[in-house]
């Protein structure tokens, strides 16, 4: 993805997210310069993957495949003593007609919150033994009422509704075409995407970047490039 590309896609987000009421935290706007002086009282933003995370999953169209998340909080697989948060909060834009493929959590638990905007198509499967798909029926919770559908059967969450998807079913979200931009919470267990994803097949969880212009926002895969060393 084009680094330009990036700096769209979040400036229009915040202003999207901004309008319906709602605000981030001062770190999802800070300038480049700010995450090169960050010291070690905000070493938690960094350890923990918080902030902007965008991806086109490898397809190269990031408007038909690809999501936008911001993380507000998370806990951390590897340090549990200095992070001992067994949750996670993110926001999730999901643009019309936009896919997210299918893939599953070895770990993570996790409800998916439709707060507004258009309708969300999620199509759900089990795994198997061999993590390939199961041809076995899904049973899932929707706002605390148990729902069950055929294997590669789907749901449709209108604003409002949310879904609790548990480890090892495999899940692909779809924008409903005509319906607008769909505005998700995730709220979850501790989540690290660096090694509890598993895609079905995606080509590419963190994309690479073509620094065609400079960072407005930093994603959080840039951490490494940009946070000082000594934090």
């Amino acid at each position: 993805m084009k680094r330009s590309e990036l700096n769209r896609i979040i400036a229009e987000a915040i202003a999207f997210v901004e309008s319906n009421g709602l605000k981030f935290p001062p770190f999802a706007k800070w300038p480049v310069e700010q995450w090169s002086d960050l010291t070690e009282d905000s070493r938690e933003i960094v350890d923990n993957m918080l902030g902007w995370d965008v991806t086109d999953f490898g397809s190269g169209d990031f408007e038909r495949c690809g999501l936008l998340i911001f993380t507000f909080r998370n806990g951390n697989f590897k340090d549990k003593v200095r992070y001992p948060k067994p949750y996670a909060e993110k926001l999730l834009l999901v643009e019309d007609g936009q896919e997210l493929p299918y893939h599953f959590h070895w770990s993570k638990m996790e409800d998916i919150i439709n707060r507004g905007g258009g309708n969300l198509i999620v199509q759900l499967y089990n795994s198997d033994e061999k993590e390939e798909f199961a041809d076995t029926d899904v049973t899932v919770t929707i706002d605390g009422t148990k729902v069950t559908v055929p294997a590669g059967g789907h749901v449709i969450l209108h604003p409002g509704e949310s879904i609790t998807l548990c480890p090892g079913q495999y899940h692909r979200w779809v924008g409903e075409k005509g319906t607008g931009k769909v505005m998700l919470f995730e709220v979850s267990t501790t989540n690290d995407d660096m090694v509890d994803n598993r895609f079905y097949d995606a080509k590419q969880r963190i994309p690479d970047i073509e620094e065609d212009v400079k960072p407005e926002y930093l994603i959080f895969n840039d951490y490494k490039k940009y946070v000082p060393d000594k934090i």
